[in-house]
């Protein structure tokens, strides 16, 4: 095979000040040669794709989902409510997952993402009730079949109700079956290195659903195998009323308490930080996961993003649950997070700046320096838009255009050097059939 050179933009974002104005080559291992500049040409011979139609952008990335919640999008008893009874009302049908079902449910959302431009998903599984032991072994087998890279988190859940935690009995497992699990999927899957297609972190739910002791573990166990930490946290002011309640601290005391301030850390969330514990945060270069459309869906708030970062926090982006969202796109959640914190700072803040934390940002937050930006060396992982549909006639600006006109699909989407998106669609995936299926299986977890 010879180098691919994507020539010749209607636009390109780098993430990056590197000129990229003439297109980028891609080698046939799957890594970006060289970039070439506006009216230049590759240093080496290669074949062509023609991107004069296209604005280029890397591959978006996505630091926090629920995919198992794609079956429960938009469900009535819950539309309307905030996110601890929205959580109580949810739970028993969560609880009655089965792997058939949670299979359908990864697929749709990776289908969704990859559609969306994204091509690196970190998602956080906390539920395994009887029958769900091999949830993370699932989840394993669709981001291969999809041809995706994705942190897949073993989430957990030990304070149920009865102990004074949210979740019912019937969805908590034991610190010991937990630890042992974690250790396993880590060994058998993590990869590490540039290129690493599965990753695996650990993730204790949030405050409201574990105890202090497997907080703790968890972060022995990532320092010993060298992986990442990921849990919700100051996502409501309800949590962190029940953090006081329950631990007498404020959430950034409960996560130093528990040996998680630290730069191995990811939070999905990051809402209700004060001044002294954002410079916390920062100093310890724990970083946020945004998840703009969730926190607006709940009304949980709006997080300090600019003073995150000013501070020294890595921020990306998360569409978070596909039940709070409820969707899984990401260049909408880019356009998203753009509008909020424009309503928070003013409207200076630049459409650029939002492309960034679903990129570079987003690949800093789950600890990668090989994706997240267009530079000669990192992988390949590409989304090409094409801003031909009615709502861009009269753009100017082509890469502007994506977010401030609403593109929601992508084109092509080329993950490592390989397409997994043409000319708009995943090339053998059965949509139709994939969505009546995940439905009946949708509609028979609601009915219980």
């Amino acid at each position: 095979m010879t180098p691919l050179w994507i020539k010749n933009p209607l636009g390109i974002f780098t993430a990056n000040n590197l000129d990229a104005g003439g297109g980028l080559v891609v080698s046939d291992s799957g890594t970006i040669m060289e970039l070439v500049p506006s009216g230049g040409q590759p240093t080496i011979p290669c074949s062509v794709f023609d991107a004069s139609a296209h604005v280029v952008l890397p591959g978006l990335i996505n630091t926090h989902h629920h995919f198992y919640q794609t079956l429960t999008r938009a469900w009535g008893p819950v539309a309307n409510a905030p996110l601890f009874p929205w959580l109580q009302n949810l739970y028993p049908v969560w609880a009655r997952l089965t792997p058939r079902s949670l299979e359908l449910a990864v697929q749709v959302a990776l289908a969704e993402l990859l559609l969306s431009g994204c091509t690196t998903a970190a998602d956080h599984h906390y539920l395994f009730p009887d029958g769900m032991e091999d949830a993370i072994d699932i989840e394993v087998a669709a981001v291969r079949s999809m041809g995706m890279r994705a942190t897949l988190t073993r989430g957990s859940m030990t304070l149920g109700e009865d102990d004074g935690g949210l979740p019912p009995r019937t969805t908590v497992q034991s610190p010991e079956a937990i630890l042992a699990d974690s250790e396993r999927l880590i060994r058998q899957y993590h990869e590490t290195g540039d290129g690493a297609v599965v990753q695996i972190a650990l993730a204790p739910c949030s405050p409201f659903s574990v105890t202090k002791e497997i907080m703790a573990e968890s972060a022995a166990m990532a320092e010993r195998f060298d992986v990442r930490l990921h849990t919700h946290l100051a996502e409501t002011i309800d949590e962190e009323d029940f953090c006081k309640s329950m631990f007498g601290l404020r959430t950034v005391d409960y996560l130093e308490s528990v040996g998680w301030l630290g730069s191995r850390t990811w939070l999905g969330h990051g809402i209700h930080f004060n001044d002294e514990e954002i410079a916390r945060l920062g100093a310890a270069g724990t970083a946020v996961a945004h998840c703009p459309t969730s926190n607006m869906r709940l009304a949980s708030g709006t997080a300090r993003v600019l003073e995150l970062e000013a501070a020294g926090v890595p921020v990306g982006l998360g569409v978070d649950g596909s039940a709070s969202n409820d969707a899984s796109n990401m260049i909408l959640e880019a356009r998203q997070a753009l509008y909020l914190q424009r309503l928070r700072y003013g409207a200076s803040v630049p459409v650029e700046r939002a492309l960034g934390w679903a990129t570079r940002g987003s690949a800093a937050v789950l600890g990668r320096s090989d994706i997240g930006q267009l530079a000669p060396g990192l992988q390949a992982d590409l989304a090409l838009f094409k801003p031909d549909e009615l709502r861009f006639s009269g753009s100017h600006d082509p890469v502007a255009a994506l977010l401030l006109c609403g593109a929601d699909r992508a084109d092509r989407v080329m993950v490592g050097g390989a397409w997994r998106v043409v000319d708009g669609a995943i090339p053998g995936l059965d949509v139709a059939g994939l969505i009546a299926e995940h439905s009946a299986a949708a509609r028979k977890l609601v009915a219980g």
